[in-house]
């Protein structure tokens, strides 16, 4: 369930010294979770935690960026942003306003399969939190000059996310480069000139398309009981009337013939990589075992210090500063596993490439070696544990327990699949992980990229009167 990038630290180490000592403590530890379906068609989940008086509530809509319409890139986090704006019954900015001054904190975020919206505050203000979300469901008043401003930040956020950042500029061409045909190959935050050409009668399409209770799911965990959500739940969603959603139909990738390579060389890199990405199975699609085997796979290749990749580059090698490797199964069509090396510092443009391309070679030879050999009892067992440690960690934050519910039952899980969840990964065989990584560690299914330092041009002598000013135009990019 976890992400790329587990926690790491003292707390993790612990809960791993635990589920060494308790091996069943993970499967035992489920919380209580209730749910049902109002009669608008909106399911309702309930995690109740009396720990501390507070809540989670978050409200899910079965819609990303990958249900966008063609040419219009971006409009699903555009939508997300222009929700913040004036309903029939609250004036422009007042929905932030009534949160903060009841002392809460709240934000939204889109992903290619979701977009969730969330308020954490103190348990005697939930009834508040779901009278005014129940209103944005359904009484968004947008206006068309919202269109030209709101538009104007989000070019601005991709401008400051993605163009200034060449991690992130590469991690955009490699998931073009993945995903020749299925819309996950378009970035969620759109494509500059799609972004650009967004308009008011598209966002308010795209709204009455998908916002809705029967899209929906609503998350409440925290200090409260399933009888009293339902309640509350029923006087405020249950009275909007659901709609008839169309079903999600998307482009399917074509088997892959070709691995692929995606290099971006830029002045602005003061940190180099070397990253690869294999197209894989999610949760949704993966057959029994398939996708526990990708997670306990990537735990003992690149997580902690004990793994094959760390021990290989960082403490033998002493090529990387950084190795890890993950698996991201959380997603209605494809899942992807990947490997992430940070090299170690120092040295040219030139040096770095030829330290990258010496991890890359090693990385392959450790590949080779697993798949012809195999893994140890050892290994399998102590990712296991760790994995089981890492959940244990993630279901003590409510928030965080909220939003592996909400990633999992919006990309087409179950309740009983996020519970089950340890106890499948408790099962997992060597077999397992194996046949996952023969099943995924595919050269045609790959994605390398590399992201490398671009050594500055010296500023070239004064040109003779007469001469071109050839590089006036390359000058002036690479001040920009």
């Amino acid at each position: 369930m976890a992400g790329p990038f587990k926690r790491q630290g003292v707390l993790r180490a612990w809960f791993a010294a635990l589920c060494l000592t308790f091996a069943p403590v993970a499967a035992d530890a489920a919380p209580e979770v209730a749910s049902f379906t109002l009669k608008n068609g909106m399911q309702v989940v309930v995690i109740p935690d009396h720990r501390a008086p507070i809540v989670t509530h978050m409200v899910w809509y079965k819609v990303g960026s990958a249900d966008e319409p063609r040419g219009k890139s971006g409009i699903a986090h555009f939508l997300e942003h222009l929700m913040f704006k004036r309903t029939r019954n609250l004036a422009d900015g007042e929905f932030s306003k009534i949160v903060a001054e009841n002392g809460g904190q709240h934000n939204a975020f889109t992903s290619w399969d979701v977009t969730a919206y969330y308020q954490d505050v103190a348990v005697d203000r939930l009834p508040l939190m779901m009278q005014i979300e129940a209103d944005r469901m359904v009484n968004l008043r947008l206006k068309p000059e919202d269109i030209a401003s709101e538009r104007d930040v989000i070019i601005e956020e991709r401008r400051l996310r993605i163009e200034n950042n060449p991690g992130a500029l590469l991690g955009e061409q490699m998931m073009a480069a993945m995903f020749l045909a299925h819309p996950y190959g378009i970035p969620i935050i759109g494509w500059l000139p799609e972004m650009q050409a967004l308009d008011y009668r598209s966002t308010l399409d795209f709204y009455a398309a998908h916002y809705t209770p029967s899209n929906a799911i609503l998350i409440v965990a925290g200090a409260v009981e399933p009888d009293e959500v339902r309640r509350l739940a029923e006087r405020t969603y249950g009275k909007i009337r659901g709609r008839k959603v169309e079903p999600r139909v998307r482009q399917q990738e074509p088997v892959p013939v070709a691995a692929r390579r995606v290099v971006l060389e830029d002045t602005r890199v003061r940190q180099p990589a070397w990253q690869r990405a294999y197209l894989a199975p999610s949760y949704r699609q993966a057959g029994e075992g398939t996708a526990e085997g990708l997670a306990v796979l990537a735990e003992l290749l690149g997580s902690g210090t004990t793994s094959r990749l760390y021990k290989r580059l960082v403490i033998e090698g002493k090529m990387a500063a950084q190795a890890v490797a993950w698996y991201d199964g959380m997603a209605y069509d494809y899942g992807r596993f990947g490997i992430y090396v940070s090299p170690i510092p120092g040295g040219d443009a030139d040096a770095v490439r030829a330290r990258l391309e010496g991890i890359e070679r090693e990385i392959d030879l450790l590949l080779a070696d697993l798949l012809e050999h195999g893994i140890t009892t050892e290994e399998l067992e102590r990712a296991k544990r760790r994995l089981l440690a890492s959940e244990i960690y993630d279901r003590d934050s409510i928030s965080a327990l909220a939003r592996i519910f909400g990633f999992a039952l919006a990309t087409g899980q179950t309740v009983e699949d996020v519970l089950s969840w340890p106890d499948r990964i408790a099962k997992v065989t060597a077999e397992q992980v194996m046949d996952a990584a023969r099943a995924v560690i595919n050269p045609p299914q790959s994605v390398t990229g590399l992201l490398l330092p671009k050594a500055e041009k010296a500023a070239p002598d004064a040109p003779a009167a007469d001469a071109p000013a050839a590089d006036a135009d390359a000058q002036g990019e690479a001040a920009r």
